[in-house]
């Protein structure tokens, strides 16, 4: 829920400066508006039910996914074969971080959610042909994540100057590439791609997790209101809580309404902090059910699982730590506050789910 704010920012900002509105990119009252609006229509597609949601999300993966990134790679060629000017943002840096510099490595945090969410479709493991398969289909999309984030990152460094907003950075990249080869109409089509596709996937990423928290209501791990679903089987109790909690999210842009990066570089660290809390107890639990010999009937036995688990321990228990330090470069939210605030939106979102285990299972 701490993710939906920040990708509909990125697709509030993305939007605006598709129609030439880019003053509205560091405006928090619209980036607000954008995100209620987007979320609760999401919300609505939700209630719906079927599979409506899957068939948008495939399109829209491919139309503002895919292509753009292809299209990024070449525009990133042609601007290096043709000699074009290559911003500081590369050329004064390194590709690995500044180890010495804490808040600078920090920033790597941001991009743990590259990856992270691709156990979030394993709930339909079962109604796929070949269960067996899923295994490949997540080893093809962590490759596939590194491909597409690691270059087209760095051709994004070496067009965007040093100072951009985060959230619509990648619209201007391609605005500028496409206006120096003297296409400039192709940046406002390819950034109204890139906003199709980031609001397809809000649209799979309630369907999918929700769905995983009404099974877990129906096995007992949550109150009887979390069960409810409407005429459409829809979770629509689960749904209505996610909706109130991103409109009091969304209100940290009007809190502090002039620093929209620094907002947004805040609720994706927060995304980590709980995002890794979830992982740590995923692999505790895959090393506890390999001992207790309770992994299952399958056929399938996870290679390494011990040393994987441990590293993926160790390496989320980092990230964890590192979503409390402010991302080097970013401004606004006074450094003895961003602690503060991270600390209690993460408590708030994670001590209730304690809480309301603890409720079900006392009954």
């Amino acid at each position: 829920m701490v993710w939906y704010p920040a990708q509909l920012a990125f697709v509030a900002a993305a939007a605006a400066s598709a129609v030439g509105l880019n003053r509205l990119t560091d405006s928090g009252v619209y980036i607000t508006a954008v995100i209620i609006v987007v979320f609760w229509w999401a919300v609505w597609l939700a209630l719906k039910g079927g599979n409506l949601f899957a068939k948008v999300a495939s399109v829209a993966g491919l139309v503002g996914t895919i292509i753009p990134a292809c299209l990024l790679l070449i525009l990133g060629a042609a601007w290096l074969l043709t000699g074009q000017h290559i911003s500081t943002t590369l050329t004064h840096s390194s590709p690995l971080p500044t180890f010495t510099n804490f808040a600078s490595f920090a920033l790597i945090v941001q991009n743990v959610l590259a990856f992270a969410g691709m156990e979030v479709n394993a709930v339909h493991a079962q109604q796929m042909d070949h269960p067996k398969r899923y295994t490949r289909v997540v080893g093809i999309a962590f490759v596939s994540a590194l491909a597409i984030f690691i270059v087209p990152t760095l051709i994004l460094a070496m067009v965007l100057p040093r100072n951009v907003n985060l959230s619509d950075g990648t619209v201007i990249a391609f605005q500028t590439m496409f206006s120096t080869f003297h296409i400039g109409f192709m940046g406002n089509v390819v950034a109204f791609a890139i906003v199709f596709g980031a609001i397809a996937s809000i649209i799979s990423w309630i369907s999918g997790p929700s769905l995983g928290l009404l099974e877990a209501a129906k096995d007992g791990c949550l109150p009887d209101y979390f069960k409810k679903t409407n005429a459409n089987g829809a979770q629509s109790g689960i749904l209505m809580i996610m909706g109130v909690l991103v409109t009091l999210l969304a209100m940290l842009y009007i809190i502090f309404p002039k620093n929209v990066s620094m907002v947004f570089s805040l609720l994706i660290g927060m995304a980590v902090a709980l995002y890794v809390m979830m992982y740590i107890l995923m692999f505790v639990a895959a090393i506890n059910l390999r001992r207790q010999h309770k992994t299952g009937n399958s056929g399938y036995r996870a290679p390494a699982l011990y040393v994987m688990a441990g590293v993926g321990i160790v390496a989320c228990v980092c990230a964890f730590v590192m979503t409390f330090v402010p991302a080097a470069g970013q401004t606004g939210i006074p450094t003895s506050l961003y602690p503060v605030i991270t600390g209690l939106v993460v408590a708030a979102l994670a001590i209730p789910s304690v809480a309301l285990f603890h409720i079900a299972h006392d009954k």
